[in-house]
């Protein structure tokens, strides 16, 4: 059996030149956001070099305050690997949420930026709301969600940052199905995605994206990798089997499902012990991977199901009338 490894000592090739760490703690806030600041902290002290966040989380300026005392521990901001967002309500200006993000990080660039999603929101020229509604609760979208073409501009205003300011090392998205990115890719300015952030883990099997990604150099970053709310994955009796047979946690399991896999993986956690102990891996053989693939294969199940989501072509998305036929 080969023995366990560091995850925060594995890097992966972006297509630009760059490289990101394999592990990231992701900051979605707990009921109490000012949590994250000491999450933060835990991490990078145990070796974490990845933190994910975003302007929609509202857990930044909590993130800026964990960064302000680890640069004065001696951490330097090089050594760490900062990603944010910008949110579908500030489709028209994603600089002005990437300044709102710099600022409350207390940083001059961020390592990677993301489109959090490939719709746009009707939403005020500061962002608010962040979601809006109309009176029957539904979301008002400044473009149609599945057969509009504003979020191509919204991406392209993301690759402009990086053309003209120093802000941001690399550009990526988050949350593309197959059918946007076909839409997607003919219209770049310059910069092919680096990755795409989506929710993956055993119970939702999305081979087909994954090597749609690989074929264009964009790597997969996992979110939610142990189910969202409630943690099922870690439920799941094989998962259960290989964490006792490489003596380790469930979580090192679903972690290593992804990176073992050359999936970056970007855990939340409020558990400060969890956080710690994420850093070790199992190193899971190829067909215990495909073992783990199969679960969601055999029942495939999807645990974020926003409602934004409906119209990207997303496969087994909750609710979703708007893909079908995609």
């Amino acid at each position: 059996m080969a023995p366990n490894k560091i995850a925060t000592d594995i890097k992966f090739d972006l297509n630009d030149g760059n490289q990101i760490p394999a592990l990231g703690l992701g900051t979605v806030p707990p009921e109490d956001p000012s949590e994250v600041k000491q999450q933060v902290i835990t991490a990078v002290k145990a070796g974490y070099r990845l933190i994910d966040t975003a302007w929609y989380y509202g857990t930044e300026k909590y993130i800026g305050e964990a960064l302000k005392e680890l640069f004065a521990d001696g951490y330097k901001r090089e050594d760490l690997y900062i990603t944010t967002k910008v949110w579908p309500s500030l489709h028209d200006n994603p600089e002005k949420s990437l300044d709102k993000s710099l600022s409350d990080l207390g940083i001059e660039y961020v390592d990677l930026l993301l489109q959090h999603w490939p719709v746009c929101f009707k939403s005020d020229e500061n962002g608010e709301p962040a979601v809006p509604k109309d009176g029957n609760g539904n979301v008002i979208f400044d473009d149609d969600p599945a057969s509009g073409t504003k979020f191509i501009d919204f991406y392209n205003k993301i690759e402009d940052i990086k053309l003209n300011t120093n802000k941001a090392r690399s550009v990526g998205v988050s949350n593309y199905s197959i059918p946007k990115l076909k839409q997607l890719l003919p219209k770049i300015k310059k910069f092919i995605p680096v990755l795409n952030q989506i929710e993956y883990h055993p119970q939702l099997p999305q081979q087909d994206l994954v090597d749609f990604c690989q074929e264009h150099g964009i790597l997969i970053e996992a979110y939610s990798p142990v189910g969202s709310t409630g943690a099922p994955v870690l439920k799941l009796p094989y998962v259960k089997e290989l964490a006792n047979k490489y003596e380790v946690t469930v979580n090192q399991v679903a972690n290593a499902y992804h990176i073992n896999d050359g999936r970056i993986s970007i855990p939340r956690s409020s558990n400060l012990e969890r956080i710690k102990a994420n850093v070790v891996i199992p190193q899971l053989s190829k067909e215990e991977l495909k073992t783990l693939y199969q679960i969601g294969a055999d029942k495939p199940k999807r645990y974020i199901n926003d409602p934004w989501g409906y119209g990207l072509g997303f496969e087994w998305w909750e609710g979703d009338t708007l893909s079908k036929g995609e």
